[in-house]
């Protein structure tokens, strides 16, 4: 089986064919540089779901027009920080303006929370999922990891906001834990719910 995984990023595409592999499936992942395209999708949605699909409809036409019928999964995740209304939210890659530095971003945030106490710093990162299979039918999975933001940031690089989420499972910043610990979260819990949701088809 063949999959069409809907990013050009070699370190998430990684991440899936790993999920794939260590649940024993044989799978194909295919990644947009595999099919060859290169189109820009504008991410308008002002939800998860509603950028997810764009994304995945986009792909399917694409693949339509060029002959192409293989499953196709795409992704939309972001930070949603409770005392900030649920922002960055959809808008967490570009919170701070297009291809800002994390420390701008970081220090955005962190100044916007400078007066939230410790009990209202809670927060979550979302991943919703959604697979166009090969009869056109539609399915969404949804991943949530829960935490809570930081008053000083950890270690940078890695994930924008990995320095300040801290993890309610391990208690540390998402930046400080080990690559095996990063397989469980919340795009892992997406894609652990859609393989039962295409398991039931």
């Amino acid at each position: 089986m063949k999959i069409i995984y809907g990013t050009s990023n070699r370190g998430k595409l990684q991440e899936i064919k790993d999920f794939f592999k260590n649940n024993k499936l044989n799978v194909e992942i295919l990644s947009l540089k595999d099919i060859n395209f290169n189109k820009e999708i504008e991410e308008n949605g002002k939800t998860f779901e509603e950028n997810s699909l764009t994304k995945a409809k986009a792909i399917k036409e694409f693949c339509n027009r060029n002959g192409i019928n293989e499953i196709i999964i795409t992704d939309d995740a972001g930070l949603c920080v409770d005392a900030l209304d649920g922002r960055p939210g959809v808008f967490s890659a570009r919170y701070a303006g297009d291809h800002a530095p994390q420390e701008v971003t970081i220090n955005k945030l962190l100044n916007e929370m400078k007066d939230v106490p410790e009990e209202k710093r809670t927060a979550k990162f979302i991943c919703v999922l959604t697979a166009i299979l090969k009869d056109k039918k539609v399915i969404v999975a949804r991943g949530e990891t829960k935490g809570r933001i930081a008053k000083e940031p950890g270690p940078m690089g890695k994930l924008t906001y990995g320095p300040i989420f801290i993890s309610d499972e391990f208690g540390k910043v998402m930046n400080e834990l080990t690559a095996e610990q990063l397989k469980h979260t919340h795009r892992e819990k997406a894609l652990i719910e859609l393989l039962k949701k295409l398991n039931k088809k």
